[in-house]
């Protein structure tokens, strides 16, 4: 008789976005359940994994973290290629953030995974009255490109582990059967074994 058994995916997911958005205090908020309100710059990139359960499948992420800074751009390629999904950040109280953020976008849509799923997040919600980009501007602009937008806030964890859950689920859509007991390895999502910083729950 056969036996259902869950899916197991494990995928590649690359956050991109300018300095100073958040894109750390996101993926550590997630992780841990932890906000430092300073939070040192990336170098290069950093990488976490995390797995997520969900009731039709586990998702162990394999998560890059990009540096923002104009210097590193070059590197990005190498992070964001074969990866299942993105998020592409920017900090709601700076408009070149969000100017930023549409390059990435149109970056990831010629040179990224043709089935990518993107997700775009305006940060910083907690700063409310420092807002330069209005929510409708975001939400507009990731209708247009087929993104998936979400406002969010490291600090106060608004909308944060939303934001995984919901990329799980698409990859979970996306991601094709696999037979009992066996891990998918989503589109070609090697990661290097270097680990700059490693949580699993």
């Amino acid at each position: 008789m056969a036996r259902t058994s869950n899916k197991n995916i494990q995928a590649k997911l690359v956050v991109l976005g300018d300095m100073g958005t958040g894109k750390t205090s996101l993926v550590l908020r997630f992780i841990k359940g932890q906000f430092n309100d300073y939070q040192e710059s990336t170098i290069g990139a950093a990488f976490f994994t995390q797995v997520l359960s969900l009731n039709e499948a586990t998702i162990k992420f394999d998560i890059w973290d990009t540096a923002g800074q104009e210097r590193y751009h070059s590197l990005a390629p190498m992070y964001y290629r074969g990866a299942a999904a993105a998020i592409v950040v920017y900090d709601i109280t700076t408009m070149d953030s969000f100017v930023r953020a549409k390059k990435w976008v149109q970056e990831l849509q010629k040179q990224g995974n043709p089935n990518l799923i993107m997700f775009l997040a305006g940060n910083k919600v907690d700063l409310e009255k420092k807002r330069e980009v209005e929510f409708e501007e975001g939400e507009q602009y990731a209708k247009e490109n087929g993104l998936v937008f979400l406002e969010t806030s490291a600090k106060t964890a608004q909308n944060v582990n939303e934001l995984f859950y919901e990329i799980a689920k698409r990859l979970v859509k996306s991601s094709p059967p696999t037979r009992p007991g066996g891990m998918k390895l989503h589109r070609g999502s090697r990661g290097t074994e270097r680990r700059l910083f490693c949580c699993s729950v």
